[in-house]
């Protein structure tokens, strides 16, 4: 452990005493630093979870998280604990007590969140790998803003145990890297199996996804599309979400929303905890919506479910790009965030709802902003999309 406070030119990490824990002498991640989201528990430092009261109120942890153990027991390293949006609730990066990170792939703009620092510490090469988690797209969103690897795993396949919850049918935990083959090698280490040599060998694009996007992100994603057709075979175009991307948006909203008030709202009635407006705001629309509210969106997603079943038998990925435009501007006003943080959510709610996995694929600017290309695949396919990424960076 280190009791003194280190410099952080990335404002990636908790401020005060850098949280550091060796790891296993040998194992497949022997040498490799590892930085931690403060939603995750590492034993003996406290989970502060992007809230100064829900630090104050909850105990210091006595055992790793899983995925921390599991990591360490093949040789990584901590380094630090990363900052994130409250409690997991956001999506820019952006925290009212702690400040936003550095994007280092655009200064001038935000890092994404809600795994805003681990994004931020390893964009700027102060690890070699980082976890995060995601529920509405906290992986996703940091991955593409930021020109990173990262993953949203099969909804359940990772045990979530010493980790905050926020929407339990909807959590996920998730990595960041920079070079495909240590991103893979991560996966092998947290699912204990190997990533297969074979590829998937169809490939669909997300038509409504891309007509989305920024015309200039489309554009951009293009030669992307170009490569991985190349690795996995030609494009035939799809509709991810009949009923409507915005939709499948409401839906998510509607259930993750509700299940994020059920898990907080204990805390909030003991503690009267400092929050910010727009986290507050989304609290209380949480606890608003009624019973055929959430009753139409559970079957809404059972229809995006058995959408992706379709689409997604194994042997096949799906491709869209990660958000719909680069990074916003550090510092805009409230106002201007709310219809930015829907458009961003409409590509991210289907792994809420569906709970496939998701990778993004570093590789394109616009504006001198990162933005990525993602690939999905039927449940339990994570590791064909790990081999995917691996494939995709080998054919650069």
């Amino acid at each position: 452990m280190s009791d003194q406070p280190q410099h952080d030119p990335l404002d990636a990490f908790v401020p005060g005493p850098r949280c550091t824990v060796t790891g296993a002498s040998s194992g497949p991640l022997a040498g490799v630093t590892l930085a931690v989201k403060d939603l995750i528990d590492v034993a003996g430092w406290p989970t502060g979870g992007g809230n100064p009261d829900w630090e104050r109120s909850n105990p210091v942890p006595t055992r790793h998280g899983w995925i921390v153990e599991r990591l360490l027991g093949a040789g990584a390293r901590i380094i630090g604990k990363t900052a994130t949006d409250e409690v997991s609730l956001g999506i820019l990066g952006e925290n009212a007590f702690t400040g936003t990170p550095l994007n280092p792939a655009a200064p001038d703009r935000v890092p994404g969140g809600s795994s805003s620092g681990s994004a931020s510490a390893v964009a700027g090469q102060a690890c070699d790998i980082a976890l995060g988690t995601d529920t509405g797209g906290s992986v996703r969103v940091p991955s593409s803003f930021s020109g990173l690897y990262g993953i949203r795993p099969t909804h359940g396949r990772i045990d979530f145990g010493g980790i905050t919850v926020q929407a339990p049918s909807s959590d996920t935990v998730g990595w960041f890297a920079r070079d495909a083959d240590l991103f893979a090698r991560v996966g092998e280490v947290v699912f204990g199996t190997s990533v297969p040599s074979a590829l998937p060998t169809r490939l669909l694009i997300a038509s409504d996804a891309f007509g989305f996007a920024d015309p200039e992100v489309a554009t951009a994603l293009q030669p992307m599309l170009a490569r991985l057709a190349a690795v996995v075979g030609p494009g035939e175009e799809v509709t991810l979400a009949p009923q409507g991307l915005s939709v499948w948006q409401w839906a998510q909203r509607v259930l993750q929303s509700s299940e994020a008030w059920q898990t907080f709202a204990p805390w909030l009635d003991a503690h009267n905890p400092r929050m910010a407006f727009s986290v507050a705001r989304g609290l209380v629309m949480g606890s608003m919506f009624t019973d055929h509210e959430r009753t139409r969106a559970a079957l809404m997603r059972e229809e995006a479910r058995a959408r992706l079943r379709h689409l997604l038998p194994p042997g096949t990925i799906l491709a869209m790009p990660t958000t719909p435009f680069p990074a916003p501007k550090r510092g805009l006003p409230l106002s201007q965030l709310g219809f930015l943080r829907e458009r961003i959510s409409c590509l991210t709610s289907h792994g809420g709802l569906t709970g496939v996995p998701q990778v993004n694929l570093p590789g394109a600017t616009v504006d001198g902003a990162p933005v990525g290309l993602s690939i999905l695949a039927g449940r339990g396919q994570d590791e064909a999309l790990l081999g995917v990424a691996r494939a995709f960076a080998a054919a650069c």
